[in-house]
């Protein structure tokens, strides 16, 4: 068969349908799709029965690079900045102090494990010490996993902004292997400040600016808004990229500052970038699966099982514990942050780096980290719910629906409709609406009981199992609701 353009979309939308289609019926059996994606990648590449042949890695890179800065602004815009500004240090903390000492104890490990030298082992840890975005977001969210103590905004801001520091060390590390003896480790100090200065300052200001233009360049054509703040979102990262800044730092603070803004068609474009993340997520996990050769990572399979147990449940919780050491939080806050280090395509990507650098041991490392991003999936990710209900940090997610009327006209509207669920145990059940000591700026509007709805007044008594649709003036009213219902968050 030759390789027609036509023919290289019939196998591309094959993989996509498959991918989507094993991930609805095996999801249901606890399977997160990311690591579906990556076997049917494996599966359809050069050693599976598909035949694929694709070693490329420069363009597993560049797919993999659009890819996480999607990933990385709808993971922006998604983030409530009421809910994140308590643990703003806590999250920072992680992403930061957290990555440079899992990196540093895994490449100690490394070294004395291997026959890696002290910089190719600090390089393989580099390569694998932030948390992945594209994995956080879609096992927490796809699961609908509802967790106490703020721990799901840590976790997510943790993900979402860490890729940058183990942006720079990967990339830092890569060029003193290749430089060994001539470069100093000390000289690259001062370029990450100045990376991680500009990349700030430009997510804050284009960040700002999409809002200006979304909301004042007037367009014929709805459709175009996508496209306007697609072009302003490569733009944040490419240019910040050139003028020397961390672009990945750049378009996550600038999805921040968007999502936290109000502005023209909110809702429909932060659906359009969810969509468009999630298409990213299936592209490069199936890209990177097909990059890799199963059979060679046999030879690695012992040293990778020991690295990944290592940095699993050593690495991790060491620099979790040392970098939440300034922050109240519980022993089992700690030990669930530790679990949910989760390693995804970020790493697989960052890999390719010294792949096209031509560094001599850079075969092998891609296999290990390979490897490690199977079993941190496979492990971890399959047993967040698990964990989080015997360290007693699960609850039931009552994520707030927005009135989408409001973001598609960009009004300042802080009413927020939630859906809250009567057990049994609800003190509320058996009890008339009046008899409540309910906020006074929320309000009951609907009742879905066994299907059928409600309109509520003052004598409605409320029935376990219930669903009440209720209108609070802001999102901090919700633990108020939360008690005059006798429910516990």
């Amino acid at each position: 068969m030759s390789l027609s353009i036509e023919n290289v979309l019939l196998g591309a939308s094959i993989l996509l349908l498959v991918s989507i289609l094993l991930s609805k019926s095996l999801g249901r059996y606890g399977i997160p799709a990311l690591i579906l994606f990556l076997v049917v990648g494996m599966l359809a590449g050069s050693e599976g029965i598909g035949n694929i042949h694709f070693n490329d890695p420069r363009s597993a890179q560049s797919i993999g690079t659009i890819a996480l800065t999607i990933i990385l602004f709808s993971g922006g815009l998604d983030t409530r900045w009421e809910t994140t500004k308590p643990i703003l240090w806590r999250g920072v903390s992680l992403s930061t102090f957290g990555v440079f000492i899992t990196a540093l104890l895994l490449g100690l490990f490394v070294w004395r494990i291997t026959d890696f030298t002290f910089l190719e082992a600090m390089l393989l840890a580099s390569i694998v010490s932030s948390t992945d975005a594209a994995a956080v977001f879609s096992i927490l969210r796809s699961k609908n996993i509802g967790l106490k103590h703020n721990l799901r905004p840590t976790l997510e801001l943790e993900s979402g902004s860490n890729d940058p520091m183990a942006y720079f060390l990967t990339v830092s590390f890569t060029y003193l292997v290749l430089n060994e003896g001539k470069a100093s480790m000390w000289e690259l100090v001062p370029m990450f400040f100045l990376q991680m200065s500009i990349g700030a300052v430009m997510g804050i200001a284009m960040g700002r600016i999409t809002v200006w233009a979304i909301n004042r360049i007037t367009l014929q054509q709805e459709g175009l808004y996508p496209a306007l703040s697609l072009g302003m979102l490569i733009f944040t990262y490419a240019f910040t990229t050139v003028i020397n800044g961390n672009g990945f730092l750049a378009v996550y603070i600038a999805g921040v500052i968007l999502g936290n803004r109000n502005f023209l068609h909110k809702g429909s474009l932060t659906k359009f970038y969810d969509g468009l993340a999630w298409l990213m997520q299936i592209m490069v996990f199936l890209t990177l699966g097909l990059l890799v050769f199963p059979s060679q990572m046999v030879p690695v399979l012992g040293t990778g099982v020991l690295i990944s147990l290592f940095l699993m449940v050593i690495a991790r919780p060491i620099s979790v514990f040392v970098s939440m050491i300034p922050f109240r939080s519980t022993l089992r806050d700690k030990l669930y942050i530790s679990w949910v280090g989760l390693r995804g395509a970020v790493p697989i990507v960052f890999a390719t780096y010294p792949l096209l650098a031509g560094v001599e041991k850079a075969d092998m490392m891609f296999n290990i980290v390979f490897f490690i991003v199977l079993t941190s999936v496979m492990l971890q990710g399959t047993t967040l719910t698990i964990v989080a209900r015997w360290l007693g940090l699960s609850r039931r997610d009552r994520s707030l629906k927005r009135i989408q009327l409001a973001d598609e006209m960009g009004l300042d509207v802080k009413n927020a409709l939630v859906e809250v669920e009567l057990t049994p145990e609800s003190l509320a059940a058996g009890k008339s609406i009046v008899e409540l000591q309910f906020p006074k700026t929320s309000l009951i509007v609907l009742i879905n009981r066994g299907g059928k709805y409600v309109t509520p007044n003052g004598a409605t008594v409320l029935e376990p199992n219930d669903k009440l649709l209720v209108m609070i003036d802001k999102d901090s009213e919700l633990e108020k609701v939360n008690q005059a219902l006798g429910i516990s968050a």
